[in-house]
């Protein structure tokens, strides 16, 4: 009988628990509760977990623990958590997390925007102070600028001043920062970290690593984003923070940059558009009723904790007996953009029909078309809709789209669209000049009239002009169409049925998609819609240009929903 050696154990390997994932789990899963948008921001997080690789997004867990671990060395300055330890929660583990656990393929980091919109009283201003300070001594950026920006230097120095009182109640921090007015300093590194006003002079030759950026729907305009934005260019790894609170202005670049994250976070502008901004943005949902506490949350992650559920209440109680204050309440503590539009279309409903489709497979089928011209230099949209052949089929459209092609970049930078892009995938073709090309557009359209059989192509005849008689004497059947709700109203109520009930197949077409992203209607007094270029965000010249396509085709049809309940009228 042999002697066995006692086999030694190995020592057991701790699971490295990531609040990241947790806390993008538990809103995936519902155990924790979150609006749409939450979970979205969830979603892609899980999503790029298993996919990102693919596009060259790496995930450094590491990162993530040591940004969101900095926290700890700080302390609250005021109120009740005056001098207490700054334990983040997990809506903003998620945040910080992300923002420094992603990576590029390269190392340097994937986020170069962050936009965060959560209600007040939810921390907001202390998050950023904290993640300026992790800018300044522990981003490993030798002389690393860091500003805290806004339209006014007293609006600036409130995260400033809430970072100074932050070094003042930390040691660590203390023997590494040198404090002087309006400046807090690591001479080691040779960095630096300041507010800064809107004052454009003072802006001019920035070399920007990092700026938190408050209360973006109080700027008047663009100005300093953009200023901030052009600063970066000779960084590794800047990064912009912006975090807000819901406005109402929809000209604002608060509301441009509301929308862009929400179309990254549905998916409906490309990855190549969209995998350096981070987006969270935290909501009561369309439908929810303002007044139900159990949807407070959602506009709210840090409720029961910085956020008093009982002084919520009570303004929320105030604002339900006095009408004058609910846009302030809905706005500001529940988070809701207030004097808006309703965006028309559900990007879920939209998804159900990005099947995609081979175009030579719809050679030689009846179509009807739709060509939405741009005024002088923007985008031009025809749309060929393809009415079922046989039982079962869905209405299949295809589209082509024009934009001229000198200053091409400005007009992507301006739109927040991917216009280069889309033109080198072939979804935008970019013709010669800075206006919009009739002749090409023309010589395009004869070239489709080969391969279909177009019956008709519905047109607005403002821009039309000498196309539409260059077209009709080459035989195709041009039909004026009316921009008001008597025509285009049936024909928007038709095509929304089509998104609805599922019967309409778009292919996924990624320029139709981000128009269809954009729109917003116009309601006569009798509830009647159509498309408003003017109230809409962005470009939603692919959706006009289907509708009236769509309009024809009822029409050839015999069918309208105007028929069948009459048109409204008071």
């Amino acid at each position: 009988m042999t002697n066995k050696k006692p086999q030694r154990k190995r020592p057991s390997r701790k699971t490295v628990v990531c609040p990241v994932e947790t806390y993008a789990r538990a809103v995936a899963g519902g155990d924790i509760v979150a609006g749409k948008l939450v979970k979205l921001a969830c979603k892609r997080h899980l999503n790029d977990l298993l996919h990102g690789k693919k596009r060259g997004l790496i995930w450094d867990g590491g990162a993530a623990r040591h940004a969101i671990a900095f926290f700890s060395h700080l302390r609250h300055s005021t109120g009740e958590w005056a001098n207490q330890p700054f334990e983040l929660q997990l809506w903003q583990c998620f945040v910080i997390g992300s923002l420094y656990g992603w990576k590029r393929a390269d190392g340097l980091r994937r986020f170069r925007t962050a936009y965060v919109e959560v209600a007040r009283k939810n921390g907001k201003s202390v998050l950023l102070a904290g993640t300026a300070l992790y800018a300044l001594v522990a981003d490993h950026e030798l002389g690393a600028h860091v500003y805290a920006a806004a339209t006014t230097r007293d609006q600036a120095r409130i995260v400033f001043s809430e970072a100074e009182r932050m070094v003042n109640a930390s040691p660590p921090l203390l023997a590494r920062i040198t404090r002087t007015v309006n400046n807090l300093a690591v001479l080691r590194t040779s960095s630096w970290f300041r507010p800064l006003s809107a004052d454009a002079s003072k802006m001019d030759g920035l070399n920007v690593h990092f700026a938190a950026v408050d209360e973006v729907h109080e700027h008047p305009n663009a100005e300093i984003i953009q200023k901030l934005n052009t600063a970066t260019g000779a960084r590794r790894q800047p990064l912009i923070f912006e975090i807000t609170t819901a406005g109402h202005d929809r000209l604002s670049v608060c509301w441009q940059h509301h929308e862009f994250s929400v179309k990254a976070l549905e998916g409906s502008v490309p990855h190549e558009a969209c995998d350096s901004w981070f987006a969270y943005i935290a909501t009561i949902d369309a439908g929810d009723d303002w007044m139900n506490p159990a949807v407070w949350i959602k506009a709210n992650p840090s409720l029961g904790i910085t956020v008093k559920a009982e002084d919520l209440k009570r303004q929320v109680e105030e604002a339900r007996e006095m009408p004058a204050q609910q846009n302030a309440i809905r706005r500001l503590r529940l988070n809701e953009w207030t004097e808006q539009a309703t965006r028309w279309i559900d990007m879920s409903v939209w998804a159900q029909g990005a099947a995609p489709m081979d175009e030579e497979e719809l050679a030689g089928r009846t179509c009807y078309g739709g060509l939405d011209l741009a005024r002088v230099n923007d985008l031009s949209s025809l749309a060929l809709i393809f009415p079922p052949e046989q039982p079962g089929e869905k209405v299949k459209v295809i589209w082509r789209h024009w934009c001229p092609s000198e200053d091409i970049l400005r007009r992507a930078r301006r739109d927040r669209a991917p216009y280069t892009i889309w033109r080198d995938q072939g979804y935008l073709t970019a013709t010669e000049g800075n206006t919009t090309d009739f002749q090409f557009i023309e010589a395009e359209i004869l070239t489709l009239a080969t391969k279909f059989n177009i019956l008709e192509i519905a047109y607005d005849r403002t821009f039309a002009g000498e196309l539409v008689r260059n077209l009709g004497d080459e035989g195709i059947t041009m039909v004026e169409f009316g921009q008001g709700f008597i025509s285009m109203g049936p024909a928007a109520a038709e095509f929304m049925r089509l998104l609805i009930g599922r019967t309409l197949r778009h292919g996924g077409n990624p320029v139709a998609t981000w128009c269809a992203s954009n729109v917003t209607v116009r309601r006569d007094p009798a509830g009647n819609e159509k498309p408003d270029k003017e109230r809409s965000t962005e470009r939603i010249d692919a959706v006009v240009a289907a509708i009236m396509a769509v309009g024809r085709l009822q029409t050839a049809q015999g069918s309208s929903i105007y028929e069948e309940r009459g048109l409204l009228m008071i």
